[in-house]
């Protein structure tokens, strides 16, 4: 079932690769790029779209507990603390040790029955006291963050800086359209919920066992430390821009909140993951012919205009229309790069782990901040204020990327613009003659 979905999205890439290519050209572009066998690319990407769906809407079911037995403010932001530092830390530490790990196959296992083990003791919920949620939300955020860098790191391995891009917009598209789906699965019934998220987490093992063949074969590659990394010129080139827009990003839903109503936000923030699950197919595709560089700077431009123009009125509806649709782009292109793409390309030939691991802590920042300053920002803040700062801020972030180095290997660069120039030459030709 997975392969022939895997094989309907590679499909869409058929619209760019001109006619004369020919049907066996097309194919090898697109499929036989891949250094493993398609079950092993089928098998990580299913791993980390079950993972990154089970954590969405486990995280929500705590986080509607929390609302609901919690009254006091600072009771709260604790809880949300301990989720946020549990999955944190498990990631780096996860990113730490386990290149050195070698049986990985076992690792994974356990780890996924830790998932399952974590997803069954949400049952407690029904009956849950403020005293219990501290254990369920370290286990749920332990169970996020320990196998989150191998998978990343896996699906490092098994693509290339020619291909990562497509290949990351794949599983953003799936992992948008999983969320979709759980969206209308999820019911009112908490039971019935986690009944739904054991199963789902179970079936993660899927994945585990269709990349097992990569994970007995995976050599152990120079793993640098996570300090060393922040001390990186170009990873902090690209760590700025991207630490200043998860930040910025979440400073506009709260405003929202307090003109419109939590169900605009709500049906924002669905239009906007549908919009950037669409636009991530045509962020891969750009980011791997134009380079990294080139499509970030684009979607930074797209975003500032957006809060440019809810700088000028945040009071009407149809600039948050528009703010929703240039949100939705710009976290397409992002989510693309910054969560699969540019790591693993900074990483190179070692190992990607603690890449991936530093890469995903803005946006896990940015979202405890959301819950964190949501009450300060709605209550204190002025609505044209925080659109200018943030416009402003946003100018600012760009400046490291302009002396980023490209990503994207300049040989490839060169030979897709030779083949351009080529297809131009030739349509020239048969002009005229």
């Amino acid at each position: 079932m997975y392969s022939n979905s895997i094989f309907k999205i590679l499909n869409l890439y058929q619209i760019w690769i001109p006619k004369n290519f020919g049907q066996q050209m097309r194919t090898r572009l697109l499929v036989t790029k891949m250094d493993v066998p398609l079950k092993v690319m089928v098998g990580n990407i299913f791993a980390i779209v079950n993972l990154v769906v089970w954590y969405t809407y486990a995280s929500a079911i705590l986080r509607d507990v929390i609302d609901e037995i919690c009254f006091n403010y600072y009771e709260k932001l604790t809880l949300y603390a301990i989720l946020f530092l549990s999955a944190v830390v498990s990631i780096l530490v996860s990113a730490s040790f386990v290149n050195k790990l070698t049986h990985r196959r076992c690792f994974l296992l356990a780890w996924n029955l830790i998932g399952v083990l974590s997803s069954l003791a949400l049952m407690t919920l029904e009956t849950a006291t403020v005293s219990i949620l501290p254990f369920l939300l370290t286990l749920v955020g332990v169970s996020f963050g320990l196998g989150l860098p191998i998978c990343m790191a896996n699906f490092a391995d098994i693509t290339k800086e020619e291909n990562r891009a497509r290949f990351g917009s794949i599983v953003i598209l799936f992992i948008f359209l999983g969320i979709l789906v759980f969206e209308f699965i999820m019911s009112a019934n908490l039971f019935l919920n986690i009944i739904v998220l054991i199963v789902w987490r179970f079936l993660g093992l899927v994945g585990t066992l269709l990349v097992s063949t990569l994970l007995e074969n995976k050599e152990q590659k120079e793993s640098p430390s996570i300090l060393s990394l922040f001390k990186e010129r170009t990873v902090l080139l690209y760590l700025v821009p991207w630490t200043a827009f998860s930040i910025v990003n979440y400073l506009g839903w709260p405003i929202n909140s307090k003109i419109h109503g939590e169900d605009f936000v709500r049906f924002s923030i669905l239009t906007n993951n549908v919009i950037a699950g669409i636009f991530a197919i045509i962020a891969g595709f750009a980011a791997d012919n134009i380079g990294r560089k080139r499509t970030l700077i684009g979607g930074f431009i797209i975003f500032g205009i957006g809060y440019a123009v809810l700088g000028i009125n945040p009071f009407n509806i149809y600039t948050w229309y528009f703010y929703t649709f240039v949100d939705g782009v710009a976290w397409g292109i992002f989510y693309v790069i910054f969560f699969f793409a540019i790591w693993g390309d900074l990483a190179h030939r070692r190992s990607s782990e603690k890449y991936y691991a530093i890469g995903i802590l803005p946006y896990s920042f940015s979202g405890f901040l959301r819950v964190a300053l949501s009450p300060l920002i709605i209550n204190t803040v002025s609505e044209y204020a925080i659109f200018s700062f943030a416009a402003f801020f946003l100018f600012l972030a760009v400046i490291p990327l302009m002396f980023a180095p490209e990503t994207l290997p300049e040989k490839k660069l060169r030979e897709r613009e030779l083949k351009k120039y080529i297809e131009k030459a030739k349509k020239i030709k048969e002009k005229y003659v």
